[in-house]
């Protein structure tokens, strides 16, 4: 028998990786932050363990996970990482936590009743993502939804001890820092459903669009599109950007500081929205009716859009236009004076 575990001060977070790549862990690894330890710690968030970050393992885990069970230790924050693999035939038993015969998703059923609040790290976790795509022959799902159908391993009307839904937040990877602003939020008690969209991912980067902050605005006003993945213009119209639909804050909150998919030259594919893993097309190409893209810019009707493109192209600047196509500065902004009016 082991030493009775008991709470240590702050928010406990609990952290389980279940079917997926670790990528959100690898994420949270390249965190802008010299020491992100340091950071959670002095906001008060205590990491009780983490399958890669953590010392213990074996035993001295199981034990761990027995006592929150018992309510000797508790969880304020489970975070799931990877989707939960519900296969063969609803038994679970693709994936078996080691050491202890129970399939994953049995341990994360039972956790998730003991916890005050449950977060879906990634995609993966929130509805299935990558792991779920094609015929998904180990039955993965999210923790509170199937793609963007409610249920997921969880059901629909599942709350934590705190009253919240499953707190989805979503990204392949996510990004650092959604993850420790959530536990932030979680551990000063500023979190409540009113913070949480209708996909249950905090509103504080769900309500933001990849298209705010994008370099590629002064050629998407004009419809002045790429035409090759290394031309500097809008990806929107031939190369599969969805940075106007796509809910995230990515190229106002950069990755490592100073980087985003649009800025290294990669469409966005959306990939913080429920079954982004199958658009029904290659990911590096517009999908069109008669000319017109069928995913058009979040709250635009159909034919402003086409009336505002033709406006627009034909007002294009000649410097704007012949960028657009280039992989490199062609044509400089015109110097003008200095007093501008």
């Amino acid at each position: 028998m082991g030493a009775v575990q008991t709470s240590p001060p702050g928010l406990n977070v609990l952290w389980l990786q279940s079917g997926g790549c670790g990528g959100c862990s690898m994420s949270l690894l390249c965190a802008d932050t010299t020491d992100f330890h340091g950071q959670w710690r002095d906001a008060g968030i205590n990491l009780l363990w983490h399958p890669s970050l953590s010392l213990a393992s074996g035993s001295e885990v199981i034990e761990m996970l027995n006592a929150v069970l018992a309510g000797t230790l508790r969880v304020d924050a489970l975070c799931i990482e990877g989707s939960l693999l519900r296969g063969p035939n609803g038994t679970g038993r693709f994936h078996v936590l080691a050491g202890t015969g129970l399939p994953m998703i049995d341990w994360v059923k039972r956790l998730a009743a003991k916890a005050r609040h449950v977060v879906a790290i990634g995609s993966c976790a929130a509805w299935g993502g990558i792991t779920a795509g094609g015929d998904n022959p180990t039955d993965a799902c999210g923790l509170q939804y199937d793609d963007d159908r409610p249920g997921g391993l969880l059901g629909a009307a599942f709350r934590s001890g705190s009253g919240l839904p499953v707190i989805n937040v979503a990204g392949c990877p996510t990004h650092p820092g959604w993850v420790t602003d959530t536990l932030m939020a979680l551990a000063a008690e500023g979190l409540s459903e009113a913070e949480l969209d209708t996909l249950g991912r905090p509103r504080f980067y769900a309500d933001q669009l990849v298209h705010h902050g994008c370099t590629r605005n002064e050629y998407y006003e004009f419809k002045a599109s790429a035409e090759k993945p290394s031309d500097l213009g809008c990806m929107m119209e031939h190369m599969g950007c969805k940075g106007t639909q796509a809910h995230a804050d990515c190229n106002t909150r950069l990755w490592n500081g100073e980087g985003s998919c649009t800025r290294g030259g990669y469409a966005c594919i959306s990939c913080t929205e429920p079954g982004f893993q199958e658009p029904g097309h290659p990911f590096h190409q517009t999908p069109k009716i008669a000319g017109i893209p069928i995913g058009l810019p979040t709250d635009m009707p159909k034919a402003w859009f086409v009336a505002l493109a033709s406006l627009s192209k034909s007002a294009t600047p000649r410097r704007v236009k012949l960028n657009a196509t280039a992989d490199h500065i062609v044509v400089a902004p015109a110097a003008r004076k200095t007093r501008l009016k």
